[in-house]
Order: structure tokens, then sequence, then C-alpha cells
């Protein structure tokens, strides 16, 4: 195929006055800048935009394609990114959000390479094609292109088809342009050998500058997907607080995007970049990753006496235990009774009653002893002083005979510290457990070499537990200490916890019910002031519930009526 190198033109007098040293000069100079500009690009269809359009603006082409290779093998195919041809004003693919109607270019067919279509013959041999007139030229099939110019009655002319090699010499897309218009006349001419070169240049730049973006969001895609996988880990180990990891981050992004928003107020100059947002983001997936090291019984502690297993049901064995011996004690009395002499039946019958119902006391103060434990056991917003001192009682009055056939208080210490939690169902030294977490996490956060752009994660993910007072932990910040980002992962975080319905210990609470407690927080310096009101006037609170909250959840809100809420 004569055409697999630059043509030869018919007329290079009439090229000469396209090709002086000042317009050789000035498209090199675009060059350089077209290429500091695509290094700056992130975004992929844009990038591919920009590519095209600095092909066609350095070699003055009319049209032109730019296809990406997809495939392994002999399924490789020419995928259709861009297409521009300016005469007829067609724009489609990369940022226009137009589809583009034209089936891929198969690279091989029946298993042989498909060296008749021009962009796969440059795929298939890494070699530029200049066409001087695809009309004229033999070797390759136009006939798709007579049939376009037929419909739309353009002229498709010169071709230039320049394979994209990236920096290991790998083919990874083809650069098309078509009909290089004269910058003297406008009509229609070949390509020159400068515009050759200048288009060869032009696509080895954009191919390095693709496989680096492509790179970029793979590796951006393993990370995240690596987060996922600690964040599954978490899921598996814990099905109670796995949820938590992935409803966070959602609502940190809505009350973030609420505060951006904001006109007014003393956070009406907040915003964020598209890396901001990415940051949070990011900070707000990892905001719980030290849970990783907390023992799974402490996290999934659903009662009191739970460790591996719930012990309350050591305790009703006690119970049964204590009724055993009563039973006993009752039947030993009445053998005794039996075997005494000269006592008249009616009084042997009295006796007799009044063991029976000595029993039935004792066994139903038993019953009502364990069924009050196991209402203690579970774990709930408050218990009173009274209750605990009830359970202290049991614990001591109380005695059985243990498996090493001594007498023992029928509560060990540590069943009595448990069941006495007076909120929630984790003991002070449990939660010391839990709250290390957030220690663990700033420990890992920290140790990672963040590029500049996710710098400030481990702060933003290391602060949700601080408060504005400078009460909270770790490290016990105040107000002016933390970042708007982490203060808004602080309000995400309680709210989510107080919502949540899939906790062992307790039910995910209303809408009303959270915004009361959180609108306390905000009176006792827990949470952000400024960021509470916009929560709730934002209605943030409302856009995450559609999301994530059961139907019964979403109650009627009566913001008037929030404590601490300045509408």
């Amino acid at each position: 195929m004569a055409s697999t190198h630059t043509a030869p033109f018919a007329d290079p007098v009439a090229r000469r006055a396209t090709d002086t040293s000042d317009d050789l000069f000035r498209r090199l100079d675009q060059l350089n800048e077209i290429g500091a500009a695509l290094s700056l690009e992130k975004n992929l269809n844009a990038l591919l935009e920009k590519i095209l359009v600095a092909a066609k603006t350095i070699t003055r082409a009319d049209g032109g394609t730019l296809y990406l290779l997809k495939g392994d093998g002999v399924e490789r195919e020419l995928h259709f990114e861009i297409v521009r041809t300016a005469t007829l004003n067609i724009a489609l693919g990369g940022t226009t959000g137009n589809p583009i109607p034209f089936f891929p270019i198969q690279l091989y067919r029946d298993g042989q390479p498909n060296n008749s279509m021009v962009a796969a013959y440059a795929a298939l041999h890494g070699t530029t094609v200049n066409i001087a007139d695809a009309y004229t030229e033999e070797g390759f099939d136009f006939s798709g292109t007579r049939q376009f110019d037929q419909k739309t009655g353009y002229r498709s002319k010169s071709f230039l088809t320049v394979p994209m090699k990236n920096h290991e010499g790998e083919i990874i897309g083809v650069l098309q342009l078509l009909n290089c218009q004269d910058l003297a006349g406008g009509e229609i001419v070949p390509f020159s050998t400068s515009d050759q070169r200048l288009a060869e240049s032009l696509a080895s730049q954009a191919a390095i500058a693709l496989t680096n973006r492509a790179l970029i969001i793979q590796l951006e895609a393993l990370f995240e997907s690596f987060i996922e996988l600690i964040n599954t880990a978490i899921d598996e180990k814990s099905p109670y607080t796995g949820g938590h990891c992935q409803r966070v981050p959602q609502l940190t992004m809505l009350l973030a995007e609420a505060v951006e928003k904001t006109q007014e107020g003393p956070l009406r100059e907040f915003a964020m970049s598209e890396k901001d947002r990415y940051e949070l983001k990011i900070a707000g997936l990892l905001h719980d990753c030290g849970k990783i090291t907390t023992p799974v019984h402490v996290v999934d502690k659903a009662t009191k006496l739970e460790t591996i297993f719930d012990r309350i049901n050591l305790v009703d064995t006690r119970f049964e235990v204590l009724k055993r011996d009563a039973e006993i004690a009752a039947l030993e009395s009445k053998l005794e009774l039996a075997r005494r002499p000269g006592l008249d039946e009616m009084a042997q019958r009295t006796m007799m009653y009044e063991i029976d119902r000595t029993l039935r006391d004792r066994v139903r103060q038993l019953d009502e002893d364990r069924k009050f434990l196991r209402r203690c056991n579970i774990g709930g917003e408050s218990m009173s002083q009274e209750e605990q001192d009830r359970v202290r009682k049991l614990g001591t009055t109380y005695k059985w005979c243990d498996t090493s056939g001594g007498t023992s208080n029928f509560l060990s210490d540590d069943e009595i510290r448990n069941l006495t939690i007076p909120r929630g169902t984790l003991t002070a030294d449990e939660r010391e457990i839990i709250n290390h977490h957030i220690v663990s996490t700033i420990k890992m956060l920290e140790a990672l070499p963040w590029p500049k752009h996710l710098k400030n994660v481990p702060e933003y993910a290391g602060g949700h537990h601080e408060r504005m007072d400078g009460k909270g932990y770790p490290r016990g910040l105040t107000r002016d200490e933390m970042s708007v980002q982490a203060r808004i992962m602080g309000i995400a975080d309680i709210f989510e916890a107080l919502t949540a319905k899939d906790r062992p210990y307790k039910k995910g609470k209303t809408l009303s019910e959270s915004l009361r407690i959180l609108g306390q927080f905000k009176l006792n310096g827990h949470i952000d002031p400024d960021l509470f009101d916009i929560f709730v006037s934002k209605k943030v609170y409302l856009a995450y519930a559609r999301q994530f909250l059961d139907p019964e959840q979403i109650d009627e809100v009566d913001e008037t009526g929030i404590p601490g809420y300045a509408a």
C-alpha cells in the first residue's frame, strides 16, 4: 500500500506558502503550549477533546476523530471518543454530551488483520498514513466515507492518520485528521511533511498524557478499593457498625455542600474545589479505619453481660440452682416432718402447707429477681440509682454453691459492674477500648505518605470525636483548633449514630428525637453551633433521612422547638 508513508504532494508550490518558517515556528509554539495544557488537564473527556482540537488547530484540519484502543488480542477495537467537523458543525463525544452513533473499528476480522481500514492499519502497524485524496487512493476501504459524503454533501479528501504511542511504545489510540485547509486560499490540500511531524509529536505527547491520566485514575480506583476493603473488613467483623463507615461520608458531603451554598453568617466564605471535595470524601471513608483493631466482642456488645456469649444465661442457671435448692430444702423439711413422732394429722397438714407456701414465695421472688436482672442486662438511655443498688444487693444477698463446691456470692464483681452500667452496654474500660479506635485511626493515617492534595485527611478524619469546648478526645482540641471539615464530620458522625437502626443495643431514633439531642449537644459545647444551624436550616437531616432512614423514623419536625437552634 503506497499510502502507508507520507504521500507526495500534487503541487509542492501550492504548499510552499503555508510552510514558511514563520508559520512553522508559530505552530511549534502552539505545540509547546498544547503540551503544557495537556499535562494540567485532569478530566479525561476534556483531555481527549483538547488533544483533537489541538491537532486540528496546528494542522489546519477541518475535521478529525480520536479513537482509543480497547480489548485484548484479536478482540481489540478502536472506539470513537471524539468527532469534530467544523464546516458541518459536528461535535460528538467528549464534554458535549452528544453520543457517537458509530460502531467500533475492529483490528481483526475472522482472526486476520483488518488492513483495509486506515485507522486499523495505523494501529496494527504503528505507522502514520498520509493520504492526499481518499477518492483516488487505492488499498483502503473508503466506502463508509463516500456514503457519509453522499448524505451530507461533504467532500472528504486529505487524511492524516497517526497512531498514538505511549512511553512504552504501546499503541493506545489513533488520531485521524481530515481535510487540511490551505492558509492562503482555504482550499483543501494534502497534509504536508511538517503537518505530519507536528501531528506525530502531538500524538506522542497526548499518548503520554492519556497514559498518565489513566494511571492516576487506576491508582485512585485502587486506593478507594483498598479503603472499601478496610470498611468491608470492619463490616464483616461487626455487622452493627459496618454501615456507619458508608453513611458518615455521605452525610459529611451533604453538610459540606450545604455549608458551601450558605451566603450569610460566619461560614459564608467556606468553599471547596474538586480536590477539596475528594480529600473530604476520602477522610470520611477512613474516619473509623482504626476500628479494625477494636476487639469484636466489645464492638458487638449487645447486652451488658455479653462477651463472646451473653453471660445472662449463666445467671439464669444460677437461679435454677437456687430454685432447685429451695425445692430440695422443702422436700427435706417435709420428710423430716413426716418422720417426727407424736405429730397429729391436722398439725402436720398445717406445717406442710406452710412449707409449700414458703417455697412458692421463694420461687416467685427468684423469678421476679431473674426478670429484673434480665431487664438490667439490656442497655438503655439511663439506669436509676435505685436499680443499681438493687443489683448490688441481689449480687451479695443470694449465695450459691459454685463448681468448686464452695459458697459464692450470686454475682461476681465483674458481673455487678456490668449490670450496673448506667447508660448503654459498655463499662468505662470497654468504652476506653472503643474510644481508642480514633487513636488507632490517627496513627494509621499519619503513617501514610499522603500526596499534597490529600495531606489533610488525617486531621479531618481524626477530629470527629473532639468537642468545641475542648472536652473531647483524643487531643482535647477546641473549635478554633479544628478545621471546618473536621467539625462537619463530628456532626455527621453523631447524627448517623443517633439515627442508625443497626445498633445491637438500641433502636434508630426519629428525626425529631435526634435533632433534640443534637440541639442539646450544641448548647453544651459538644458540636459547632454554626454548622448545626445550617444542618437544620438547609434541611440536611431530611436529605439524609430520605436516603438512609426507615419511613417510620421520618416524623414531622418542629424546627422552632429544637433546643439551641437559631433560624
